[in-house]
């Protein structure tokens, strides 16, 4: 059977995959620990920093990956989140303010050519592409383009969509705790889920169970996928641990937040917890969970099931 396939991890078993100094023994042990729950697939993902380092890292993990069996098995390529994201506060979320940019063809060519022919996913908001121009070339290079970190409007939206837009990244997240209770990402996003592959974290944290059971059932399962977002302590359980610049402090419900407690910085859950979670306290079947967790992510990248 077809295991579970994570369109976004971003470090797992101490291991982070945006550090320096990263090592194929290291990248190995995050390979082994994410297939000893059930991981067949993932993307490795590169967040925000300036373009240069973003592009050196990608490099590196693209070297690393030649040298290691298991990691040219499980890492089917690669998602950069970032750095052409919405520079607000809120919808910023924990990426570095310092390297935020508008998206430009050079700046984002730099990347996916550090990835030799291996980018897959790269979430942008879409306010930071006016026209869609760089939607539209990521598109040509056979990049799914995502978004997210956005507060794009329905017309900002709507024009990358018809540059190639086909994804949004961890919807319900890197928007502020407060928005307008209506006009809002989340509901512009949810109107256009027949156009968007609605990616969702399901940790119970990053989105609310009965919010998420809202979601699901409004844009359809054959609309979603559920990701871990996970970062370098995941699989390790509660603790405080460095990830890329931060500190941050995991606690019993595997969310990880910065040190003061003010933001979330990804998720330290596996996927058999995300697969109890959307069975046990959502009441889905196992059937449409692994739709969500091995099949949809697969599909969205025009990979076989």
């Amino acid at each position: 059977m077809t295991g579970f396939f994570d369109l976004q991890v971003n470090g797992y078993g101490g291991v982070d995959f945006n550090q320096e100094g990263l090592t194929a023994e290291g990248l190995h042990t995050a390979c082994e620990r994410m297939a000893a729950d059930g991981v067949t697939g993932f993307l490795a993902t590169m967040i925000t920093d300036h373009v240069d380092v973003m592009a050196s890292r990608l490099a590196r993990v693209v070297e690393l990956v030649e040298q290691d069996e298991l990691a040219k098995q499980m890492i089917a390529g690669y998602h950069i989140e970032g750095p052409f994201i919405s520079p607000v506060d809120g919808y910023r979320g924990a990426h570095p303010a310092d390297a935020v940019q508008l998206a430009t063809i050079d700046a984002a060519k730099k990347l996916v050519d550090a990835c030799r022919g291996q980018t897959k996913i790269v979430t942008l908001a879409p306010e930071q592409d006016p026209g869609g121009k760089v939607t539209a070339w990521l598109k040509s290079q056979g990049v799914v383009v995502s978004a997210g970190h956005t507060n794009a409007s329905m017309d900002e939206l709507k024009t990358c969509i018809d540059a190639g837009l086909s994804m949004y990244t961890h919807l319900g997240n890197g928007c502020p705790m407060m928005m307008h209770r209506h006009d809002n990402i989340v509901q512009r996003a949810l109107s256009l889920c027949e156009h968007l592959c609605l990616c969702f974290i399901a940790d119970g944290v990053h989105v609310a169970l009965p919010a998420l059971g809202n979601y699901l059932r409004a844009a359809g399962i054959e609309n979603c996928a559920v990701v871990t977002d996970a970062v370098a302590p995941a699989g390790l359980g509660p603790g405080q641990y460095t990830v890329s610049r931060w500190k941050v402090q995991v606690g019993e419900d595997l969310a990880v937040r910065s040190p003061d407690g003010s933001h979330l910085i990804g998720s330290a859950i596996d996927m058999p917890r995300n697969i109890h979670n959307l069975c046990e306290k959502l009441g889905l079947s196992e059937a449409d969970a692994r739709r969500l967790t091995c099949d949809n992510p697969r599909r969205a990248l025009g990979l076989a099931v």
